[in-house]
């Protein structure tokens, strides 16, 4: 039996959207590498700097059947945020909608094709949080790529956080307090405000390659969570 293609958008699977039909999922592809080449005089070959993966567009095919309601296929389409395709059910792109979808054609013709812009690294669709008081935090990146977690520290005073035995970050809490590091925008924060004067280290040595990983720590710390911890390109 054929599995019908399906789409989920913010939640919502093009399944519940009255006939609403997924001709033809995008492929499976890796995104692009940019890179920064430079020819310096006597030298031979050149300097390849790699700047990190590129964004890149998805097309696939939709199609209407019997019973459709146009408003609901273009309230659907007219979002941006995650998007999962079912050749891929286990994993979440971020994703805006940039062109705009020939929806007369699409009345017309009863097909139409639709592009969505992704960010280049794909998501787990869950993904349980590590927790814990007590050191070390064992957490697995089971992704093909370097993840940007979120840490986030409870306790008081002077807090010492390593990563696979290496002393990265210092952090200094006041009474019963909170920070959260967030690895993917470089930024501290805690009680709704930023907190980067309460952290000393480098934010980008805590993120985590494919494998697994120690966090330890020292100091007076009730509890650490840990989310964000996988990702795909």
């Amino acid at each position: 039996m054929t599995m019908r293609n399906t789409i989920t958008i913010n939640g919502i699977s093009s399944a519940t959207i009255t006939g609403l039909i997924i001709q033809e999922l995008p492929p499976i592809q890796k995104p692009l590498m940019r890179t920064d080449i430079e020819e310096i005089d006597g030298r031979p070959g050149d300097v390849v700097t790699k700047l990190g993966y590129s964004a890149y567009d998805k097309p696939f095919s939709v199609g209407l059947s019997r019973g459709y309601d146009v408003d609901e296929v273009i309230a659907f389409f007219a979002q941006s945020g995650t998007i999962t395709f079912s050749n891929e059910p286990d994993k979440i792109y971020l994703f805006d909608q940039l062109e705009q979808i020939d929806f007369e054609r699409l009345v017309r013709f009863r097909t139409a094709k639709v592009t969505v812009h992704v960010q280049p690294f794909k998501y787990p669709v869950s993904e349980t949080p590590v927790t814990g008081s007590t050191a070390p935090l064992i957490v697995a990146n089971v992704g093909n790529a370097p993840s940007a977690p979120s840490y986030t520290f409870r306790g008081s005073g002077a807090v010492a956080v390593s990563l696979d035995g290496y002393q990265i970050l210092q952090l200094s809490l006041g009474e019963d307090d909170e920070i959260t590091i967030d690895v993917s925008t470089m930024d501290a924060t805690g009680g709704g405000i930023l907190r980067n004067r309460s952290v000393v280290g480098d934010y980008s040595l805590m993120a985590m390659n494919p494998g697994v990983h120690r966090v330890t720590w020292t100091g007076s710390v009730t509890g650490v969570e840990i989310t964000n911890y996988t990702r795909w390109i």
